[in-house]
């Protein structure tokens, strides 16, 4: 075993295929590590990451679960490497760390459920707040659609990781995080555009991914008004684009796309259609 570098190694594995005599050759592996994420020198959270981008990681996963509300709460960020993983610490506001603490406290002796500190059916689900429409054009999903593979170079060494990227009106590619998590590829790159003076009434973000419940709630809370998803996306997905008035786009492939909820054509409850 070989590492690359921070994101991947060079293994020796065996090939099999039909009618072929097995043989011996150098694969390159994504690197997946555990990234434990502190505030204020408080645990809160442990992610199986991709070890990139991993300020921006920290950033985005602050602002999309509400721990911060803009990235000028965290007036220092350090990523220190150790033998078990990597540790992000974070230092924020006094006034964000003690409504976080309050939060922990709260979620302490609670079990039975399948989201950290949550107690019933209507916790589960957060409300989201309505984001700024934007229109993007078929075209501009098109161009996005046909660079993105370009500005994936861990996904083409290794094909095992997702992307989002942020893109112009024209369909341009801007920024791109890359990661096995396909939320965190999208946390990653919402750390890395809040650092950047740009308007999110100026573009969409593409994900090379299903658009899943988690993913809408992200791209909302950080502000996004379209979503393109390569996959498809789930139905708590289009309810939460409708309630938000995000854009949601998914089966986003060469040549074809289905737009699932658009605000300039409908009230919140407008059917699927497909362009080409």
């Amino acid at each position: 075993m070989q590492n690359k570098d921070d994101t991947a190694i060079n293994l020796a594995v065996t090939v099999h295929e039909d009618d072929t005599a097995s043989r011996w050759k150098h694969d390159d592996i994504a690197v997946e590590v555990p990234v434990s994420l502190v505030y204020n020198y408080i645990s809160h959270a442990v992610m199986m990451a991709t070890p990139n981008d991993l300020q921006d990681f920290a950033l985005g996963f602050s602002l999309t679960e509400d721990i911060i509300a803009d990235v000028s709460e965290v007036s220092h960020i350090h990523v220190h490497s150790g033998k078990n993983g990597i540790t992000v610490r974070m230092q924020i506001s006094d006034e964000r760390f003690e409504a976080l603490r309050e939060r922990r406290r709260s979620m302490v002796g609670r079990t039975g459920c399948g989201l950290c500190g949550v107690e019933s059916l209507k916790q589960a689900i957060r409300p989201v707040e309505p984001v700024q429409p934007v229109s993007v054009s078929d075209d501009a999903i098109q161009t996005a659609l046909a660079n993105i593979k370009q500005h994936q170079p861990l996904q083409q060494t290794t094909g095992a990781t997702h992307a989002a990227a942020w893109c112009d009106l024209d369909g341009n590619i801007l920024h791109v995080r890359e990661d096995v998590g396909r939320h965190n590829a999208l946390d990653k790159l919402i750390g890395a555009f809040k650092k950047t003076e740009l308007s999110m009434r100026d573009g969409f973000v593409l994900v090379t991914s299903r658009a899943s419940y988690e993913m809408v709630q992200k791209s909302a809370s950080a502000g996004f008004g379209c979503l393109v998803a390569v996959s498809a996306p789930t139905s708590l997905a289009i309810e939460q684009a409708r309630e938000a008035g995000l854009k949601l786009v998914g089966f986003a492939r060469d040549g074809r796309h289905t737009i699932y909820h658009d605000p300039d054509i409908g009230n919140g409850h407008d059917s699927a259609r497909h362009a080409v």
